[in-house]
């Protein structure tokens, strides 16, 4: 049995080694969006490209459960790592559409791997009575290494090989770190099938806006840092409006999170939505200065940050506490496949109209959202918040490994995947 002090090292070095990945994941997606627009692809193989990573990170939510069962987690995250960086040491050597298409997908599929593999073991590995404490912690770390990395746009080249290795080298230091990690593999349990007609019925606001928030938060970050490098702004000032957007979604975690658990989670998403709109229409009409960048990157990202956490709640609050792993895992692959469509849409909009059409479009989703949120809660009662309280949560791979849990621990378990 290992000793407290010995688990305690477990979950640092995977938070750790996870805020690195995360440090990466931030730099690599605002650098690829200004890569691919200088590189002149054209809007269509554009949008394939942007798309492709979440295509591939869908595909990894769904099927990475089976390999970390096979080999065991220190190997599958060796794996899904080696994946990542072999993927990204090749698009250097071959800079064309078809070719970044598949290596873009390839890096998806193995960050799915990764985020897998790190939060089912973080799951297993910490007490029940710490969950909430281990999961706030990682969440915080992936939000601030998002925030950080985007800083590296200002001091690395968007031309040339640099990025690339410094994307390698990241990812290589976390597989060190885990690799060299000692520790025994988690159990796994067989999770539970959920058919989507049932979840549907059950949450049919949880499951649109999951597919909104996808839909939104793949368009803004894989096409705002191009508009932006296309009408001549530097990068520093880009980096810095990315950066305060990640920012933004962290601020707005804790508020909205008190917000949700005390009223209606519905009614919070549908002012979630105008409030997004309000911000993405204002970026359209106000002038573009300093002083509405900034605020607005805020809000923006704060909004879109806290879309999928609402959602999830409002999710388990309609189904039964022995489904949280099936809902969970259902509702990451309703986000990722809209954040499949997000690149691909804005890239076509903005062909036609430019940024203004890429912000409506954006905002005409989150008005849908809370239109149709709102006209729920008229429609129908909200339900107790017994099952499963707002947790800090980003719409990427969740637990595969789960402890047999009973209603008492569900409240603080992590989010979790089917892997079926």
């Amino acid at each position: 049995m290992p000793s407290s002090g010995s688990m305690r090292a477990q979950i640092g070095t995977l938070i750790i080694a996870t805020s690195v990945i995360q440090l990466a994941n931030g730099f690599f997606g605002t650098f690829i969006s200004l890569r691919v627009a200088s590189e002149d692809f054209g809007a269509t193989l554009a949008g394939l490209v942007l798309s492709s990573y979440f295509a591939g990170f869908a595909l990894g939510a769904v099927r990475c459960g089976q390999i970390i069962k096979r080999v065991g987690h220190i190997r599958a995250y060796a794996t899904f790592a080696g994946l990542v960086v072999a993927a990204t040491a090749a698009m250097p050597l071959r800079v064309r559409p078809l070719p970044w298409l598949v290596l873009r997908a390839i890096v998806g599929f193995g960050c799915a791997g990764v985020f897998v593999t790190t939060e089912s073991w973080l799951n297993a590995k910490a007490q029940p009575s710490q969950r909430g404490r281990v999961f706030s912690l990682y969440m915080v770390g992936t939000f601030l290494a998002l925030a950080v990395g985007q800083l590296l746009i200002i001091w690395i080249e968007v031309k040339g090989a640099a990025p690339f290795n410094v994307i390698v080298d990241l990812f290589a230091v976390a597989l060190v770190m885990v690799s060299t990690t000692r520790a025994e593999p988690p159990l796994t349990v067989a999770a539970e099938k959920l058919p989507y007609g049932q979840l549907a019925r059950a949450a049919p606001v949880a499951v649109i806006g999951c597919a909104m928030s996808g839909l939104v938060s793949s368009a803004f970050y894989a096409l705002a840092p191009a508009w932006m490098q296309d009408n001549g702004i530097k990068r520093e000032t880009i980096a810095l409006f990315m950066l305060v957007a990640v920012v933004g979604g962290l601020a707005f975690q804790v508020p909205v999170g008190r917000l949700s658990d005390r009223y209606d989670r519905r009614i919070v998403l549908a002012a979630l939505g105008i409030g997004f709109a309000g911000a993405a229409i204002a970026l359209v009409h106000l002038p573009r200065s300093w002083s509405v960048l900034v605020p607005a990157a805020a809000l923006l990202g704060g909004f879109m940050s806290t879309l999928y956490p609402v959602c999830v709640a409002d999710a388990h609050d309609r189904m039964p506490a022995n489904r949280v792993v099936a809902v969970s895992g259902r509702l990451i692959l309703v986000s990722g496949l809209a954040s499949v469509l997000g690149p691909l849409i804005g890239t076509s909009i903005m062909a036609r109209s430019g940024i203004n059409g890429l912000f409506y479009f954006m905002a005409a989703a989150a008005l849908l959202l809370a239109l149709v949120a709102a006209g729920r809660s008229l429609a129908t009662a909200a339900p107790r918040h017994l099952r499963r309280p707002f947790e800090i949560l980003a719409p990427q791979a969740a637990p595969l490994a789960h402890n047999q849990l009973d209603s008492s621990d569900v409240a603080l378990s992590p989010d979790s995947i089917d892997s079926s």
